[in-house]
């Protein structure tokens, strides 16, 4: 006959066994979906249109500097850094957000929603970017880097859009989740570097709405001319790397023009893409996650100004700062570093609250929100 003692134990023993079990049932859920966010390679006719990019070299997609993720000798450091730099890498005080107002009748706006998800709004059409709207930007929702703050309009209250443009493959910004929900809610065509469309095919994008560019390649949305121009920087999404292209994009109607730099090192041919497509009402230009382990392949906000100028642009919106931690500086370093060399450079700087509408020709001056949530 059990004893007391005894049959606690026991009960206590398939409890044990009941909790171990739903936790590695749910360890599975979460799990079940990796595969698919890792993407797919591309085949077929997409992979030899691949293959006779004049970008397309030694079985991989090549920037046209010599350009190093990360230079020898530079990995233990940054990983060191990573893991134990001191450095704020959040906020002390909740991120400001506010939801977009009405245009005020110009016919160039822009909507920054965090890290490089911004909208344009120009002559009447509508043109996302990047949109990235999960909690973290990684393959598995339990794991990797975690937003700041969150998306201050879900992706269901956007308004109708046009076109929907993305720079490359990486997860900060070509996020799954993002992709199936616009996919549902949204009737517009994907634009997208050379090989990407794979990605978008696994995840049930149908085939008439990926449009699919190598640099200088240029098509028309709507009246919108969109010409996928060169960058700096790489791609991937598992363990093989520059199978698809990455691209900055000039965005044209018949009066603006926008110029997005995608994730970039600072290089000479954005000289030559202000020579051939400027001057640009405005650059969207990536400031944050740059370090000296990672020189070519992201750029510094000094940069990011010299980027402005060579391209020449009005009015610069600077993006991929201030949601996601990626690098070891504290993550209101760019900002407060861009601000000073605009000033300095006397650049029109506009730096939004996420949310915010921005008319172009009217930008609200700088007052530093940032700076009141260290």
């Amino acid at each position: 006959m059990k004893t007391g003692g005894q049959k606690n134990g026991a009960w206590g023993r398939r409890v044990g066994l009941l909790a171990g079990a739903a936790a590695l049932a749910a360890v599975g859920w979460t799990l079940r979906e990796v595969p698919a966010a890792l993407g797919a390679r591309p085949s077929g006719e997409r992979a030899n249109r691949v293959r006779r990019s004049k970008q397309f070299r030694d079985g991989a997609f090549r920037n046209t500097a010599p350009s190093s993720i990360l230079p020898p000798g530079t990995s233990r450091r940054v990983v060191r850094e990573l893991l134990f730099g001191k450095a704020p890498r959040k906020p002390r005080l909740p991120v400001p957000l506010m939801t977009p107002g009405a245009s005020a009748g110009g016919d160039l706006d822009a909507i920054w929603y965090g890290h490089s998800s911004a909208l344009i709004e120009i002559e009447g059409r509508r043109v996302l970017l990047d949109p990235v709207w999960s909690e973290r930007c990684s393959p598995a929702s339990f794991t990797g880097p975690r937003r700041l703050h969150p998306p201050p309009v879900p992706v269901y209250e956007l308004p109708e859009l046009d076109a929907i443009v993305i720079s490359h493959d990486h997860y900060d910004h070509l996020d799954m989740a993002t992709v199936r929900l616009l996919t549902r809610t949204q009737t517009a065509p994907f634009l997208v570097p050379l090989g990407v469309g794979a990605h978008l095919e696994r995840w049930k994008v149908p085939a008439s709405r990926i449009v699919e560019l190598d640099w200088d390649e240029e098509t028309t949305v709507s009246g919108i001319r969109f010409v996928a121009t060169a960058g700096r920087h790489f791609s991937g999404r598992a363990f093989r790397r520059d199978q698809t292209l990455w691209a900055s994009w000039v965005i044209a109607g018949k009066r603006r023009k926008v110029f997005y730099t995608g994730d970039s090192g600072y290089f000479d041919g954005y000289a030559a893409i202000g020579a051939a497509h400027g001057p640009f009402d405005l650059s969207v230009v990536q400031i944050g996650a740059y370090s000296r382990g990672w020189p070519d392949i992201h750029m510094t906000p000094e940069e990011a100004i010299l980027t402005h100028l060579d391209v020449r642009a009005g009015v610069l919106l600077p993006v991929h700062w201030g949601t996601f931690s990626l690098a070891p500086h504290a993550w209101s370093e760019p900002i407060d570093q861009l601000w000073r060399e605009a000033k300095e450079r006397d650049v029109r700087l506009v730096v939004p609250r996420p949310g915010e509408r921005v008319a172009v020709d009217d930008p609200p001056a700088v007052d530093g929100w940032w700076q009141t949530i260290v």
